[in-house]
């Protein structure tokens, strides 16, 4: 089977898609297949006259999500599935498979209802347990546990036929002749004989010391590289102040906000319990009564290969589901609870432990209390300074006037380039707006006040700038002349190489040759490609590109090169070739039709008309039309999405 979806198929998602399409697994044998349908008007993906609109995309995305949370043992949110970008790819793979269907029918290959029906009926699946054969109302009633309708499971199946077919079609029409995997297999297991010399440093000569005009010179060669960047110097006005911390806090205050929070401050009853969550409301009532029994979470969990969510002194603002969170505090100690209907399938908790809710004291929380004032006051010291400066600056008042009368602070910032490197290498590390309003500002004027975010505010004022040029060659002179004497001795060998060797090409002797400089040849036969060790890169690069009675020359270390010739290329026996070629056939069978199939699937996408639409499926999940920045170095959810790709 050729399948459409080999990195779907490996992740997690294709675990996920069993409660949304196990049916049409057990139909096909475990065939991977495009499990999320393509139905409906024209919303989210679109191909052709094939579509998934806002709430089928929601629909199957719920399965989804619902199967990630049983596997997790706990909800996993929509922002956790989609997280580090992986929707916009799942969305263009869709579209693209999506269209290759849509050019499959429409080139004729349409499977019969017949053949899907007939198949659908074979399944045991569907049997009625009493008589043994297809019930129609136990296949409806099976799709619906699945949030199917046969209209949708049966279009699920056509596509399967239709990537099944075209797949076989493919691998009988493309297979590779024998040939080429015998011609790979004699190519890996030749060997070779060659003689080579070395041409080191010594042979070839040292630079000497470079003058100054030859440094002038190589500077202008590689100015771009050599040349500073324009660095810029400036001033970064704060209007924070450490003493408002403690200005507005007194004793009065601390307890006039205790009296107004006393009861929100109050500590609530805390549980701790157990919770199990089911497929289906069948599972989740043996479950209750297994519990009721008497048996522990764990062994229910075990006996229904289920995962439990353990929750150690919890309070109710912290379930998220409110349908379980009342169902757990409403329950008594070792008490289980019948089956919930939560957000994600039906979940089932007994609880094990409580821990009463008591009122706090003035003692209790008077750290917190002061710690929320001393905020306040800082927050309300920098909005006056703000004001104050503002007003200032309005008035005419000079940048460093208006800090002075109003009590901010300046931080000066030392020359940096736009990329943020001090002229030492050091990194800055401030916010990004300094760097971007410093290269939006002329000489000496000041940008208007920036807010930083967190009740942050800040000014910058760039006070100097020093344009990219290059840097005085007496600052630069050690390294430099080390570059160019690298550069030079490299030039030096290089020439010599190809002197020698063209000396070798021209007919003269390679050990005449070899003597001229006071080089021994070495000779090997039965170089084989497990010889590159031993013999060096250059050698071994040499001998394998070459054909017999070729002139070979290249770098074999960072100040030698290796001349030589390849005096014989020794074919493997047929009873040596033969079983390697007959083990990389079948793989080398496989990697053509991969690359065939992938475009075959372009081509097809690209006449038919596909589309998708981003912000609307993100919409349809109840998220932002526009994906948070990943801030940087942060590590992305641990459910992706979904990663369709070609088959092989």
């Amino acid at each position: 089977m050729l399948t459409l979806f080999r990195n779907f198929a490996k992740s997690k998602w294709a675990v996920g898609l069993l409660v949304l399409m196990g049916l049409a697994l057990v139909v096909t044998g475990g065939t991977q297949m495009d499990v999320l349908g393509s139905l409906g008007p024209k919303h989210i993906v679109s191909a052709g006259d094939r579509s998934i609109d806002a709430p089928q995309f929601r629909a199957e995305m719920d399965a989804i999500l619902r199967q990630q949370g049983e596997q997790a043992g706990r909800a996993v949110t929509f922002e956790e599935l989609t997280a580090g970008g992986g929707l916009t790819q799942y969305l263009s793979q869709k579209a693209e498979t999506m269209g290759f269907l849509a050019w499959a029918a429409k080139a004729g290959v349409r499977p019969s209802a017949e053949l899907v029906l007939s198949r659908i009926r074979q399944e045991s699946a569907f049997f009625d347990t009493l008589t043994g054969r297809f019930s129609q109302e136990q296949y409806v009633t099976m799709l619906q546990q699945n949030n199917l309708t046969p209209a949708m499971f049966e279009q699920e199946q056509r596509d399967v036929y239709t990537q099944r077919h075209i797949g076989a079609a493919m691998g009988a029409g493309a297979r590779l002749p024998r040939v080429y995997a015998a011609v790979l297999a004699n190519q890996s297991l030749a060997t070779r004989d060659a003689r080579w010399f070395t041409v080191t440093q010594a042979m070839a000569g040292t630079a000497g010391t470079p003058t100054d005009a030859q440094l002038t010179a190589f500077m202008a060669e590689n100015a771009a590289q050599i040349r500073n960047p324009e660095f810029r110097s400036a001033t970064v006005i704060l209007f924070d102040n450490a003493a408002d911390a403690s200005a507005g806090v007194t004793e009065e205050r601390v307890a006039e906000r205790y009296r107004l929070r006393q009861e929100s401050l109050a500590q609530p009853e805390r549980r701790t319990f157990t919770t199990l969550t089911a497929p289906n409301r069948e599972t989740a009532q043996r479950i209750s009564a297994a519990l009721k029994s008497g048996q522990t979470p764990q062994s229910v969990a075990q006996a229904n290969n289920l995962q439990p969510a353990d929750y150690a002194d919890t309070p109710r603002s912290a379930v998220g589901d409110p349908a379980v969170a009342a169902a757990v505090f409403g329950l008594a100690v070792d008490q289980a609870s019948d089956p919930v209907q939560a957000r994600v399938g039906f979940v089932v908790a007994k609880v094990t432990a409580i821990t009463e809710g008591r009122p706090v004291t003035l003692a209790d929380v008077r750290p917190q209390i002061v710690e929320e004032l001393q905020a306040e006051a800082v927050r309300a010291g920098i909005f006056r300074r703000v004001q104050a400066y503002e007003a200032a600056r309005g008035e005419g008042t000079s940048v460093d006037d208006a800090v002075t009368q109003v009590g901010a602070r300046a931080l000066p910032v030392q020359l940096v380039s736009q990329d943020g490197r001090f002229q030492n290498g050091s990194q800055f590390n401030g916010p990004p707006r300094i760097l971007e309003s410093m290269w939006s500002l002329s000489k000496g004027a000041a940008s208007e006040v920036i807010d930083a975010g967190n009740s942050q505010y800040f000014v910058v004022r760039l006070d100097e700038v020093v344009p990219a040029a290059l840097p005085p060659l007496a600052e630069i002179r050690e390294p430099l002349a080390q570059q160019w004497v690298l550069r030079e001795n490299a030039r030096l060998l290089t020439d010599r190489s190809n002197a020698l060797a063209a000396r070798v090409r021209g007919g003269e002797d390679i050990a005449a040759v070899a003597a001229s400089v006071g080089a021994q040849v070495q000779t090997r036969t039965g170089l084989s490609r497990e010889s590159q060790e031993e013999v060096g890169p250059g050698v071994f690069r040499g001998a394998f590109t070459t054909a017999k009675g070729e002139v070979f020359t290249g770098q074999q270390t960072n100040d030698s090169f290796v001349i030589g010739r390849t005096d014989a290329i020794n074919a493997p026996s047929a009873t040596v070739a033969a079983p390697l070629a007959q083990q990389i056939g079948p793989q080398l069978g496989q990697e053509n039709m991969n690359g065939v199939l992938q475009t075959l699937l372009k081509a097809a996408a690209t006449r038919t008309e596909v589309g998708f639409d981003e912000p609307a499926a993100r919409v349809a999940l109840g998220l932002p039309e526009t994906a948070p920045a990943t801030p940087a170095g942060a590590t992305p959810g641990a459910a992706t999405a979904p990663s369709p790709a070609p088959a092989q």
